[in-house]
């Protein structure tokens, strides 16, 4: 697993859909990962900083969690299959670690709304195109590549989702 960063938020306009970029700290790699749009608003909320006067599903989760008196020790992306992307949420509570499976997405808003470290398996930053089905987009892992892409995008596309 490598620890990893959010980049930012895109929408890729071949599919309407919200894009959230990782990058492992210290190499030059990108994971695109699509995702829907209400987790989207709740990434970009969490990454600029703005809050909702009522408390949206990862607020909840965080205050639940504290409640509880249980943390989120760190959430990974672990694997994809079916061109489904999978993760774990890792928490701990009363000196018992829970595993609890996820959405990237739900995970990387959980995880930057509670402080907690994101990791990616490794072998994810190494998906060659002919790995995927010709229905879903490529997912290029080079920064070159994702910038290219995203060159291509009308840039008032981002405003939804601008930080």
């Amino acid at each position: 697993m490598l620890e990893a960063t959010v980049e930012g938020l895109a929408l890729d306009v071949t599919t309407n859909s919200p894009v959230v970029i990782l990058a492992p700290i210290g190499l030059d790699k990108v994971l695109p990962i699509w995702i829907g749009h209400a987790e989207a608003w709740g990434i970009a909320m969490e990454l600029s900083g703005v809050t909702s006067k009522r408390p949206m599903t990862y607020d909840l989760l965080k205050t639940v969690i504290g409640a509880l008196e249980a943390e989120v020790e760190r959430v990974e992306v672990t694997e994809l299959k079916d061109q489904t992307f999978y993760a774990r949420i890792h928490i701990k509570c009363d000196g018992r670690s829970f595993e609890i499976d996820a959405r990237p997405s739900d995970s990387i808003a959980l995880a930057l709304k509670t402080k907690a470290k994101i990791f990616v398996n490794e072998e994810l930053f190494h998906i060659r195109e002919e790995d995927q089905s010709s229905e879903t987009p490529p997912m290029p892992t080079d920064p070159e590549s994702l910038r290219e892409r995203l060159k291509r995008i009308n840039p008032e596309d981002f405003g939804k989702y601008q930080l």
